[in-house]
């Protein structure tokens, strides 16, 4: 018993500093919770740093050990930290501030498409030196922040955006027949407000590209295959021949022979209805990342509507303020619900 009373006398430093710094860690995070970016602030992620990094240099002050081994310690850790600022300081702080800027400019959000280079998906977390991505095949890729600020990304109008696909016809079609059919796929394809343009005049053919407005965001690759399904169905159906004759001329076939099928989809008696939206297992993370960024912009809206309303409670007569109070109870239960719903989706990612 004297024994371990001995080594709690020596310890109780080491495990209270320990103690400290998880206590710290725990309370930046509920408030990170609170806040309207979770866990995903800078701030969050800076705090967290800040206080592990204070704590370990207390943990080593603390230490039942001489003067001269806590001097050589903290003198390791001050070489280490020197080294690690030495080689890396350039990588690191370009991306920790291209980081801060991202934030600060906010030019898109968890569930957004974007499309960076020939890289295309969905972002499903930022974070301080990077931003991950979710591709088309699925597959979650890592982007270092400094890329996202020094390279021109797309992001995908959250509100809707065009879908558009290129074909080229040859020059024995007449314009106006393309542009009614191409029309008519954008119709079938579920887009509204389709119109066509004249891309190219090549030597050999026309080149056509097919547009129309995608209100529903959620299965953009989904919509622009199904606009490519129609518009084989259109021209094939009308005995339109998606061909250019460069390539008429090479083949060692009749010239009269079309390339299309014996029988078109159009005339087929098929209803080629769009598949399974595949976008529903391909982007699985990025729409949870979604839904999380969601509830947060919902609490963070509650919480402006919360604060108007406690302002017009101040200044409002007295028959209006049980109304009032009532409105202001009804938003104050559903930020609760809100902070209880991002509570247990981080608990879930943890």
């Amino acid at each position: 018993m004297p024994d371990f009373t001995a080594l709690l006398q020596t310890t109780w430093p080491a495990l209270l500093t320990v103690a400290l710094v998880l206590t710290g860690v725990l309370l930046a995070r509920l408030a990170a919770l609170r806040g309207p970016h979770g866990t995903d602030s800078i701030v969050f992620q800076l705090a967290v740093w800040l206080i592990v990094s204070a704590g370990i240099i207390a943990l080593v002050v603390v230490l039942p050990i001489s003067d001269e081994t806590q001097g050589q310690v903290l003198s390791l850790l001050g070489v280490l930290l020197s080294a690690i600022i030495a080689l890396s300081s350039t990588t690191f702080v370009a991306n920790a501030m291209a980081g801060v800027m991202l934030q600060i400019t906010h030019p898109f959000r968890p569930g957004d498409y974007v499309r960076v280079n020939e890289l295309f998906g969905r972002v499903t977390k930022r974070a301080l030196l990077n931003t991950q991505i979710q591709s088309e095949m699925r597959d979650l890729v890592t982007l270092p922040n400094l890329l996202l600020v020094t390279e021109p990304f797309t992001v995908l109008h959250r509100e809707g955006t065009i879908i558009s696909a290129d074909v080229s016809i040859g020059y024995d079609q007449p314009y106006t027949r393309i542009q009614e059919l191409l029309l008519a796929a954008g119709e079938d394809a579920g887009l509204t407000e389709p119109f066509v343009l004249v891309q190219e005049l090549l030597d050999h053919a026309v080149v056509y590209r097919a547009c129309g407005f995608l209100e529903d965001m959620k299965h953009p690759l989904t919509a622009r295959s199904s606009l490519r399904k129609k518009i084989l169905e259109q021209l094939h159906g009308n005995q339109v021949e998606i061909v250019s004759p460069g390539f008429v001329y090479q083949r060692r076939v009749d010239a009269e022979q079309r390339v299309m099928p014996e029988q078109p989809v159009l005339h087929s008696g098929e209803n080629p209805d769009p598949q399974d939206t595949p976008e529903e297992k391909i982007f699985d993370k990025a729409e949870e990342a979604a839904s999380v960024e969601e509830l947060r912009v919902q609490r963070e809206q509650l919480h402006e509507d919360l604060k108007a309303g406690r302002e017009q409670l101040k200044q409002a007569a007295p028959e209006e303020k049980a109304a009032l109070e009532s409105r202001i109870a009804e938003l104050e239960r559903r930020e609760a619900w809100l902070i209880g719903q991002l509570e247990r989706e981080a608990e879930r990612e943890n």
